[in-house]
């Protein structure tokens, strides 16, 4: 065991077996950040690039992140998707300024090192050397080749219409990465349809960034935090709920089924979210109209560890990046989307139904705040932990919004591959 692994161990102090009581360092130790980045994001794991409807056609490129790297997703000549990070092979640089567009290849500004839409190298200034006097000066070593100076590669992987990559080219497939149950939950929503991009939020949210996974593998919260999901009724109590996981408990979905009954006592005494009188001045926010594809649930999030939420939320579709900025912030982005074959008047209710979302949300804002919450209550008392026993605790698949076993499952995966 190396010295950084056992001093991790220490600060971790674990007060029990299981992962029912989660120590506040673990959202707050900069080693431990460090080793997430390179465990979780780096080896082993594939995480979310984007969607192919961000780069349809050849030389369509998008800045993105994988962990704090920075990575670019283009099309590439044959059609293909590729990735590569967005450092040049020569002194470093971040070449790549622009959040999209298109190229026919790509040129560091620095020393005007060029690279093809595979991240090949395909050229240098000089590389000869400078000819002074009927001679040449300077230049690379003869044996200098430009096969061996491109910009480092990820694997890729595409399923409908989603792009994954990863660092680590011994991966896993991504099929056996998620899993059957997974797999089929997020094969419901991207079934080979073509996708239509509806637009994007930004955010940066101060809090560390399993505190997302954590909150959207937590059903317990919705019905309580949210005044809009306890009123209208898209999730509370007396939702049916059931919480599914992948067999190594690292991804998870939350199914549910919205309650169109009017909220009982039984659902809503003492909870203050609950506002008897609150009416809509915009009645299309609850303009929902069920789709084939939904074949029951109303409701699918989905946690794809450790960088991906899908959320289906009645007629509202988006994907969510997790990007770590340090283990106190990390940014948050949505890209809100669609199908080719909507109808206007779909893809309009599907654009209303996102004000739910996004940064100033009337649900999302709530769970940025109380991220915020949580992370300066970690700072705060180093020596605590948490109390996640909704539900009991142990790990599995439950039917109840009255537990948190997805979070207990994610930190029995994350305990294992930290080794702490």
């Amino acid at each position: 065991m190396n010295d950084a692994i056992h001093d991790l161990q220490a600060k971790m102090s674990w007060a029990e077996p299981g992962t029912h009581r989660i120590p506040f360092a673990a959202y707050t130790d900069p080693e431990l950040y460090r080793q997430e980045l390179q465990k979780l994001f780096y080896r082993a794991h594939w995480c979310y690039l984007g969607l192919e409807a961000e780069i349809p056609n050849i030389g369509d490129y998008r800045r993105t992140v994988v962990g704090e790297r920075s990575v670019i997703m283009v099309r590439n000549r044959g059609g293909a998707v590729s990735a590569f990070e967005n450092v040049c092979a020569h002194r470093g640089a971040q070449f790549c300024r622009e959040r999209s567009g298109n190229a026919a290849g790509f040129h560091c500004p620095y020393h005007h090192w060029n690279y093809d839409l595979e991240g090949n190298l395909r050229g240098l200034p000089y590389r000869k050397g400078i000819r002074q006097d009927d001679a040449l000066h300077g230049g690379m070593p003869e044996d200098f080749a430009l096969a061996d100076h491109g910009l480092t590669k990820l694997k890729v992987a595409t399923r409908g219409g989603v792009v994954f990559g990863s660092f680590d080219h011994g991966v896993e497939s991504f099929e056996d990465f998620l899993g059957p149950t997974v797999l089929a939950y997020f094969d419901r929503i991207f079934d080979g349809s073509k996708l239509v991009i509806l637009g994007y939020n930004r955010q940066r949210i101060p809090g560390n960034w399993k505190l997302m996974q954590e909150n959207i593998k937590d059903p317990y919260h919705p019905g309580l935090l949210h005044t809009w999901f306890v009123n209208f009724g898209l999730w509370r109590a007396d939702n049916k709920t059931s919480l599914k996981m992948d067999a190594q408990q690292r991804h998870a979905v939350m199914v549910g089924v919205r309650s169109a009954a009017k909220p009982t006592a039984e659902v809503t005494t003492g909870v203050a979210s609950y506002k008897e009188k609150m009416q809509l001045h915009d009645m299309r926010q609850l303009d929902i109209v069920p789709e084939p594809w939904w074949k029951g649930p109303t409701v699918t999030m989905l946690t794809l560890f450790p960088s991906l939420i899908v959320q289906q939320q009645v007629n509202s579709l988006s994907t969510r990046h997790i990007q770590p900025r340090g283990p106190g912030a990390f940014d948050f982005v949505w890209t809100h989307f669609g199908f080719e074959d909507d109808s206007e008047e779909m893809t309009e209710r599907r654009l209303v139904q996102a004000n739910l979302f996004g940064p100033a949300g009337y649900v999302s804002a709530d769970d940025g705040e109380v991220i915020e919450f949580s992370q300066m209550g970690f700072a705060d008392s180093q020596r605590r932990s948490t109390c996640v026993e909704m539900g009991g605790r142990q790990t599995g698949e439950a039917d109840t919004v009255a537990s948190e076993t997805l979070i207990r499952g994610m930190y029995a995966y994350w305990r294992k591959v930290m080794g702490v």
